[in-house]
């Protein structure tokens, strides 16, 4: 694994408020650079798996759990805040939105300044759930506006906000004039490296995954931004073109997937739809990617799409819906498709296969473009340098 930072400075002291999910790659990385406080829903450390990733690794972080649903919590960070706000150096808000407020709102009242993270675009986000039906066209409207004014509020009182990727500093530029690129947890190219023949049969062997099929890797999770009917739909067309293609996800809603698969009335879908509980990314994951002939991301929004930047640092092709920070990041390293044709991502997987030395070669080249731009070393030695220089301000 490689080292996150050439040195931490434990002076900096750091608190992380996180009003949702996050990645133990980005806790354990932050722990490295400073001295690290994460506070965060009780309910969430526990449900996401991250309280005892977090214990599994021995990341240096003090963890304050605070309790409630979302108004609860949104009472309780509040009060929490305004009593250790003074404690750090710099408040690390999690997103633009209800948590990120609590934080503005006692950083401007304290004179603790506050950075915001935008790891996805909330707006268009929510806008899938409305294209989806899963909310009322008020329901849509009112969560819609309210997005919105938390984004401009937000964009008014922080000290800046860290977006990921092009396509997240645009989006966030609407709302902030304070804004810098940042690259969350990045990726570890060390970790998430080539394998030849011979590795990705004994990457197989060792997960369990049929050795001779197309092995897709599905990196679309269900849930209301993606688009998993479309990458199903893809691998199924491949099937019946007469392609042993057999379609592989992981994590926590993998058995959502397989159910998806049999609700879209896919043929033998059984047989060829693979469902895996989540790999752990500082361990076992790396091994999938290495396992597979192609990684599919489908999307109908993303922010950036990290796990197609692993999936090029493991030298794995990838077949990718043109939206987003995908859109603006994969072009020359990737093949790309319409959002939603799954004919389109068909065709694009098909090349692959028919073409799988000079797949692996644009891969190849997406490896040196991640090695260069989206290094985990590069992630959070800007991240501290961010860090630091809001610290600087209120002094």
């Amino acid at each position: 694994m490689t080292t996150t930072s050439d040195a931490k400075n434990p002076s900096l002291r750091v608190l992380f408020l996180v009003e949702g999910f996050t990645d133990i790659r980005y806790v354990d990385g932050l722990a490295r650079i400073c001295d690290l406080t994460m506070a965060i829903p009780a309910r969430t450390y526990e449900s996401s798996g991250l309280k005892q990733r977090v214990a599994d690794c021995g990341s240096p972080v003090a963890v304050h759990e605070i309790p409630g649903g979302r108004l609860g919590f949104q009472v309780r960070s509040l009060a929490y805040l305004m009593r250790t706000i003074r404690q750090f150096d710099v408040i690390l808000a999690q997103e633009v939105t209800r948590g990120a407020l609590s934080a503005n709102l006692a950083g401007r009242m304290r004179g603790v300044p506050v950075l915001n993270t935008l790891m996805l675009a909330p707006v268009e986000y929510f806008r899938c759930r409305q294209e989806r039906g899963q909310i009322a066209w008020w329901k849509y409207r009112l969560g819609d506006a309210t997005i919105r004014g938390l984004m401009r509020i937000n964009g008014h009182l922080a000290a800046g906000w860290l977006a990921l990727g092009p396509y997240l500093c645009r989006v966030a530029r609407r709302c902030c004039p304070r804004v810098q690129n940042t690259h969350y947890y990045g990726v570890d190219i060390d970790d998430f490296r080539p394998a030849d023949p011979a590795g990705r049969r004994e990457a197989r062997d060792a997960l369990g995954l049929p050795e001779e099929a197309f092995l897709v890797l599905v990196a679309s999770r269900v849930s209301h931004e993606k688009d998993p009917e479309t990458a199903l739909r893809a691998v199924a067309r491949l099937r019946a073109e007469g392609l042993d293609a057999v379609a592989v996800n992981l994590g926590g809603g993998y058995r959502e997937f397989t159910a998806l698969a049999r609700r879209l009335g896919l043929s033998n879908a059984e047989a060829w739809v693979l469902g895996r509980p989540a790999a752990h990314p500082m361990r076992d994951l790396a091994r999938y990617y290495q396992a597979a002939d192609v990684v599919v991301q489908s999307s109908l929004a993303e922010g950036l799409g990290l796990s197609p930047l692993e999936a090029l640092a493991s030298g794995v092709p990838v077949v990718a819906s043109e939206v987003g920070g995908m859109a603006d990041v994969l072009p020359g390293y990737a093949r790309l498709f319409p959002r939603g044709d799954d004919a389109a991502a068909a065709e694009q997987l098909a090349w692959v296969a028919a073409n799988p030395v000079e797949a692996r070669a644009q891969a190849l080249r997406g490896r040196q473009f991640v090695a260069r731009e989206w290094n985990r070393h590069l992630a959070f030695s800007s991240l501290q340098d961010a860090l630091a220089a809001a610290a600087r301000t209120a002094r």
